[in-house]
């Protein structure tokens, strides 16, 4: 190709990538941070990739707690870290994902266009969204996009948090929170690892939770998973709602507590003061505190695949749900009704 012709032909992609990047696209957005009122389903445009970015064409996509903060702003903290303080900083709802690679950054070394993959991006409730290409696995052929979606977010906390643990084999560990979105993933993971597990949740869902492989199910409405009868070497605290002085009699003398979630704190610190007191009190005890520190990266990811290939792990789903579904089901997330995970469906391109 002579210089004339290269200078045409790259000016005609340059023009290309300019008018798909200024395309419309149809998405969730948020215009306030609120309830579940703030959200419509509109156009807005493409993103663009930065130097280690994929643009990932999203097939489907995961609700969890994470996109439920994003939406409300709260606790106010986190507006400080960078999201946004009057407004969300991105208007695009979403977290986890699944699609097709449509577009590669400058810099980036692990994909190319047309590869399948999923982990977590930014704003995928949306027909594209940009992810970095160290947040996401590729997807193999015999998991669907719906399943692969679900497993960002959710999944990688219930691996780091059992990871921080140190969990063994033969150990007692106490999940807090077993049929929801962690905690499903949680408990079987922990099983998987050889561990006696208990799982915690309310009446309609101890069957799904059996299920899962726990050796002993509790209905919180009626038993006290703290009442002192059993001492746990693990406790991972999902739901976020018990004081740590009930937390601690349950635990073995040198029991391990990780604190995963924290849904039941105000508005202002979310729950931290649970995690600060007990943080405090750790010198002078041998029992051992973690606050879980969200980690997103593709090597949980790969280990997730490899719980599922072995036959050790399911994603379980709630239900499957449209863009302009999302705001009922983080209604019914929040009212803690939802079992395991909602996948966010996306029709796909020609």
């Amino acid at each position: 190709m002579n210089a004339a012709a290269k200078t045409i032909s790259e000016t005609t992609t340059t023009g290309e990538q300019a008018r798909d990047e200024a395309a419309p696209m149809r998405a969730l957005l948020q215009s306030a941070y609120g309830s579940t009122d703030v959200l419509r389903v509109g156009t807005t445009s493409r993103p663009s990739p930065g130097e280690r970015e994929v643009l990932v064409e999203v097939h489907a996509a995961g609700i969890d707690r994470g996109t439920w903060h994003l939406m409300t702003g709260r606790p106010y903290l986190m507006r400080l870290m960078g999201f946004g303080f009057r407004t969300p900083k991105n208007p695009v709802l979403g977290l986890d994902l699944a699609g097709t690679v449509v577009a590669v950054g400058a810099k980036v070394t692990r994909f190319a266009p047309g590869d399948e993959v999923f982990g977590m991006g930014k704003g995928s409730f949306a027909a594209f969204a940009c992810a970095h290409e160290d947040k996401l696995a590729r997807k193999p052929p015999s998991l669907s996009f719906e399943h692969a979606a679900v497993l960002g977010v959710s999944g990688v906390s219930a691996v780091l948090a059992l990871q921080e643990a140190g969990v063994q084999a033969g150990e007692r560990v106490l999940i807090l929170g077993a049929s929801g979105g962690v905690g499903t993933f949680a408990v079987q993971l922990a099983k998987a690892l050889g561990a006696q597990v208990t799982g915690v949740c309310s009446t309609s869902k101890v069957d799904l939770v059996r299920s899962l492989g726990a050796d002993l199910v509790l209905d919180y409405t009626q038993s006290d998973p703290a009442d002192g009868a059993t001492r746990y070497d693990v406790i991972l605290d999902i739901g976020g709602g018990m004081p740590l002085s009930r937390l601690r009699r349950a635990m073995t003398a040198t029991g391990r507590l990780v604190f995963v979630g924290n849904e039941h704190g105000g508005d202002w610190t979310g729950g931290f003061e649970r995690p600060l007191l007990a943080f405090a009190l750790a010198p002078f005890v041998k029992q051992r505190f973690i606050m879980l520190v969200a980690r997103e990266h593709y090597v949980e990811l790969e280990q997730l695949l490899q719980w599922m290939d072995a036959g050790k792990l399911r994603p379980v789903i709630d239900r499957h749900c449209s863009l302009a579904e999302v705001a009922d089901a983080l209604r019914d997330m929040e009212a803690g009704t939802i079992r395991g995970k909602v996948v966010v469906t996306l029709p796909r391109s020609a």
